[in-house]
C-alpha cells in the first residue's frame, strides 16, 4: 500500500472514508445508549457508500447540503471528526461552537451548506447554491442529498422545477433507503423516485447505493454534465440503513423491519464487500485493510478525548450569531 498513486490511491482513501464514518457512528450509538450526547442522533451505518462516492466527484470547492442523517456526508466532503464529535457533544471546538449538534452543522469552508433537521430543508437551499454560482460565473457545483420521505415534499418538485427553468449546476441524490421513517416507503411514495425529474427534462440514474465506485461514477457523470452548463440530474441510490430511523427509537417504535430484511442488507456490506474487490484487485492486503481499519478506530477515540476536554460554550454565547451586523451608514 505504500507509496501508492493515482487510481489506487484514490479506492483506498475511498475504503478508508467509508471505515472512517463506519467507526464514527458506531461509537455515537455507544455513547448514546449512555446518555453522553444530547439530543436526538440518527445515524449512517450501512449507507457509506453513498455519501463516500459522490464526495469522491467533487472537487474542494463544491458544495453539499445534507440532511438530519448527515453525518456521512459531511466527513465524505473532509469535515473533521474532531470537531464533529465536539459539535455532537455540545462544546465549544465543534463547527458551531457546541450550538448545531448532530443536526445542524455547517462549515462555509469545506463547501459544507449545512446538515437540517427539516426533512427536505437542504433541498431549496442547495438550488440556490447552485444559482449563485450561476450569477457569479463560478463552474462549481452543488449536490443536494435527500431521503426517499423528503421526494414527497412540495420543495423538492419546487427546486428541480427551478433548477430545469434556470439550468442550475445542481445534482440531486436521493438515498432511498426504503423507509420514511418508521413507514415502508412504497407504501407512501408512487412510482419511481428517479423518474420525477423526466417531466421537467431532468435525466434520471437509478444506482447501487451499496457500490460506492458506480456511486463515484454516476455522480461523476451528473458533476461534468452541470459544470458544462447542461443542468439539473436526478441520482436515486437504493440502500439501507442498518439502524432505525433515531437511535433509541426501541422505546416507542416496535419491531417495523422484518430481521430477514435487514440480515439480507447486512450482508451486501457495502465495506466488506469493496474491501474484498481491492484486495482481489491487488490494490491492498488484508493486512492494509486491517491496519486501515485499526488507525481509523484509534482516531474515533481520539476524537472523544478531544470532544470530552472541550469547554461548554458560555451562557452568554446563546444570542451570538443570529443577527447580521449592520452596515456602516445603513438607513436601517
Amino acid at each position: 500500500m505504500e507509496n501508492q498513486t493515482g487510481p489506487d490511491a484514490a479506492k483506498t482513501a475511498m475504503l478508508r472514508t467509508m471505515i472512517r464514518i463506519r467507526r464514527f457512528e458506531e461509537k455515537l450509538a455507544w455513547l448514546f445508549k449512555r446518555g453522553q450526547l444530547p439530543g436526538f442522533v440518527h445515524l449512517y451505518l450501512g449507507e457509506e457508500a453513498v455519501a463516500v462516492g459522490v464526495c469522491a466527484a467533487l472537487r474542494p470547492d463544491d458544495r453539499i447540503t445534507s440532511t438530519h442523517r448527515g453525518h456521512g456526508h459531511l466527513i465524505a466532503k473532509g469535515a473533521s471528526i474532531d470537531k464533529m464529535m465536539a459539535e455532537l457533544y455540545g462544546r465549544v471546538d465543534g463547527y458551531c461552537r457546541g450550538k448545531g449538534g448532530s443536526m445542524h452543522i455547517v462549515s462555509f469552508e469545506l463547501g459544507i451548506m449545512g446538515t437540517n433537521g427539516i426533512v427536505g430543508g437542504g433541498i431549496p437551499i442547495g438550488t440556490g447554491s447552485a444559482w449563485g454560482d450561476k450569477q457569479l460565473g463560478r463552474d462549481s457545483v452543488t449536490v443536494v442529498f435527500f431521503g426517499d420521505g423528503a421526494s414527497n415534499q412540495g420543495v423538492f418538485f419546487e427546486s428541480m422545477n427551478l433548477a430545469a427553468i434556470w439550468n442550475l449546476p445542481v445534482v440531486f441524490v436521493c438515498e432511498n433507503n426504503g423507509y420514511t421513517e418508521w413507514t415502508p416507503t412504497h407504501e407512501l411514495t408512487a412510482g419511481r423516485i428517479v423518474d420525477r425529474g423526466t417531466p421537467m427534462g431532468i435525466p434520471g440514474e437509478q444506482v447501487d447505493g451499496n457500490d460506492v465506485e458506480a456511486m463515484r461514477d454516476a455522480t461523476a457523470r451528473a458533476v461534468a454534465r452541470a459544470r458544462a452548463g447542461g443542468g439539473p440530474t436526478l441520482i436515486e441510490a437504493r440502500t439501507y440503513r442498518w439502524h432505525g430511523h433515531n437511535e433509541g427509537e426501541e422505546a416507542f417504535a416496535g419491531d417495523y423491519r422484518p430481521q430477514s430484511e435487514q440480515d439480507e442488507w447486512r450482508g451486501r456490506d457495502p465495506i466488506a464487500a469493496y474491501g474484498r474487490t481491492l484486495v482481489e484487485e491487488g490494490v491492498l492486503s488484508q493486512a492494509d485493510w486491517d491496519a486501515i481499519d485499526a488507525e481509523e478506530s484509534a482516531g474515533v477515540e481520539a476524537a472523544v478525548e478531544f470532544a470530552a476536554a472541550s469547554p461548554f460554550p458560555d451562557p452568554e454565547e446563546a444570542l451570538q450569531d443570529l443577527f447580521a451586523a449592520t452596515p456602516k451608514g445603513s438607513m436601517r
